[in-house]
């Protein structure tokens, strides 16, 4: 931006300013339906763990079905157990068990959760600009094309840019020289220091002749940047630290910028002051206005800022007075310049220029989304053709006409930097809506008023939706965020999933299987189908117990515990490789194997049969003769629990 020699002298420096948890509704434990009887979910693993088993999901599960019911106190011995077998958690684990660690008093360690979850959620700035704008051209293109732009037909072969409204004129900045008896040079660009200008607008759009805009407000040093009150009679600019004849310097002797106010009256302005806020010792410069008036926004190296030059917001008080100046933080700001603000007329979007951010170009026009508290959603690059290789600076449009004007430095341009006018044709917008079903796990039967939980990145709760008669829930969410979706049903395990919503316009599907606290059983029934129990518990060859092996038949132990009435039979079966006498003659030994662990365990005999089956009923096509691959050979090595009495 070939403005940077006109504020970069000795005399001169601009700065290019330019649930927690829900509360579950599960059923209890003893709840029974009709002939059936139920298998607690979560009292299993319990008294599985008490045993001393050890097993990382079932840590998750047990310290969840506690956190989720709000009882943290109680899934803090669950999550201890699970921190203690590995510390390599998901985020949200240190999340959880931060906010139990908290219920119980145990702040200091609380706090170091806290840490590892916000490392772990993606908080290092460099680590998420690089991850959200990976294939940044890519964004870029897909944010391109909206725009029609040509010369707005005001431009000389000086500087002019930075523009703003007023009625029904267009007032700008020029280094253009006008003639006089007191000709003023910039002698780094040998042109004329730089004032204001304005144009008709023409109601075909077309810019009149310019004229120069005030005597009482152009000085003999830099006039830019001006901001117009809805009302015509207040404005607000940027000039080199000069006032009634005085000329200001910085520690070093530089003369920087301030922003000054003007009033009009009868027809002229007068009475123009410095604000408040402004500081000898750093630059502010590029005012805007809130559509209510109430906010200014600028740019300055004050201190405090982030990068070489932030992005702040400063209140307008009802009797003159201003408030005290606040960066507008990080998810504006950046270690490089951003600079140029303007707010559109309705306060949905704030528009900015930035060399922080990846772009196209030197400073590329960026907007943000502002939300309903004056936050700002993510950064989205405008795109081309008003972004380009050069700098591109000081956007401005009118919301209603969809037409305004920028200012870049790029090829083809009739000076040093050029105002260009553009329509918009289309709205920068993504839209995304995050959607789906609810069923059950086992039936795959949809569940209708399922609660389903939408949370932001840190676990806020955002909104929450009632599943309809479909199984079906909706959310609107923003673009290229995370969220968690959380959804509990009576009877059935509460669940919950992160999701990254994609940055163009669409539909993110979520379906979500929920799987049941309280499980049917019956007569006929497999207990390792219904305790979700692997297959596979014996190696090639071998009939011994081996320890996963032993935290599974745990489960079925514990069952039986439960259910005194409750006879099984032990069905082993086995892979088909070697001969089938051999294969009989093994399972037999496994399923005999079987019987007499759990016999250790504390389950009479009498309670107990069993056989093995061999090859006789394999699951899959690995017969004699056929290839398979090792894992599906360890398919058919397996055992079943069939109930046989109740």
């Amino acid at each position: 931006m070939k403005i940077n020699t006109l504020f970069y002298t000795v005399f001169f420096s601009l700065i290019i300013l330019q649930g927690f948890a829900q509360r579950a509704k599960v059923a209890s434990a003893d709840k029974q339906y009709d002939q059936y009887a139920y298998v607690d979910a979560i009292a299993t693993y319990e008294r599985v763990a008490e045993k001393g088993y050890k097993d990382e999901k079932m840590f998750q599960k047990l310290g969840n079905a506690y956190y989720f019911n709000a009882e943290l106190y109680k899934a803090v011995k669950w999550y201890d157990e699970l921190f203690i077998m590995n510390k390599d958690q998901e985020s949200e684990y240190y999340y959880r068990y931060s906010q139990c660690l908290k219920s119980v008093g145990d702040y200091a360690k609380a706090d170091k959760m806290l840490e590892e979850f916000n490392k772990k959620s993606g908080n290092d700035k460099r680590a998420k600009l690089y991850m959200s704008h990976k294939n940044y051209l890519e964004e870029i293109k897909a944010n391109s094309g909206r725009y029609n732009i040509e010369n707005a037909g005001i431009n000389s072969e000086f500087s002019d840019y930075g523009s703003s409204f007023s009625g029904n004129k267009l007032v700008f900045t020029s280094a253009r020289d006008t003639g006089g008896i007191s000709k003023k040079v910039f002698k780094w660009t040998n042109q004329s220091f730089t004032n204001l200008y304005s144009s008709d607008v023409k109601q075909n759009g077309v810019l009149g002749e310019p004229t120069l805009f005030s005597k009482n407000i152009n000085s003999k040093f830099h006039e830019s940047t001006p901001v117009f009150t809805k009302d015509g009679t207040t404005m607000y600019f940027t000039r080199n630290n000069y006032l009634d004849g005085k000329k200001g310097k910085d520690s070093k002797r530089i003369v920087l910028l301030k922003i000054y106010k003007a009033t009009k009256r009868n027809n002229k302005w007068v009475n123009v002051i410095a604000l408040p806020f402004n500081s000898d010792e750093f630059s502010v410069a590029h005012p805007a206005l809130s559509p209510d008036e109430k906010t200014l926004y600028f740019a300055s190296d004050m201190p405090g800022t982030l990068g070489q030059s932030d992005l702040f917001k400063v209140s307008i008080n009802l009797d003159g007075s201003y408030g005290r100046p606040e960066n507008l933080g990080a998810t504006i700001n950046t270690e490089g310049k951003e600079t140029f603000p303007f707010i559109t007329d309705d306060n949905n979007e704030l528009y900015f220029s930035s060399d922080g951010r990846p772009g196209l170009g030197g400073l590329d026009i960026f907007v943000a989304k502002v939300e309903k508290d004056n936050l700002f959603k993510e950064i989205h690059n405008v795109g081309s053709p008003v972004n380009g290789p050069q700098d591109d600076f000081a956007f401005l449009i009118d919301n209603k006409s969809k037409n305004g004007f920028f200012t870049s430095n790029r090829d083809g341009g009739l000076g040093y930097d050029d105002i260009y006018k553009f329509t918009e044709t289309k709205k920068l917008t993504c839209e995304q809506v995050l959607a789906g079903i609810i069923t059950d796990q086992e039936t795959a039967l949809v569940l209708p008023e399922s609660k389903v939980s939408l949370f932001d990145e840190k676990f806020q709760i955002i909104k929450e939706y009632i599943s309809d008669d479909k199984g079906y829930y909706t959310f609107e969410v923003d673009c290229g965020r995370t969220y968690y979706v959380r959804v509990e049903k009576r009877e059935y395990l509460t669940k919950e999933v992160p999701v990254i919503i994609e940055k163009i316009t669409g539909k993110t599907d979520l379906s979500l299987a929920l799987e049941k606290r309280t499980k049917p059983i019956q007569i006929g029934t497999d207990l390792a189908k219904t305790l979700n129990i692997p297959i596979i518990y014996f190696d090639l060859d071998k009939s011994f117990i081996r320890k996963d092996a032993a935290f599974e038949l745990e489960k079925v132990v514990a069952v039986m515990k439960q259910n005194p009435n409750m006879y099984i039979d032990v069905r082993s079966h086995t892979d088909s490789r070697q001969t089938q006498q051999y294969n009989k003659e093994l399972s037999e030994k496994r399923a005999k194997s079987t019987i007499a662990w759990m016999i250790k365990q504390g389950i009479e005999s009498s309670r107990l049969t069993g056989k093995g089956y061999g090859e006789t009923q394999l699951i899959n096509k690995c017969a004699d003769g056929i290839s398979c691959t090792e894992q599906e050979h360890q398919a058919n090595r397996r055992s079943e629990f069939i109930i046989i009495s109740m």
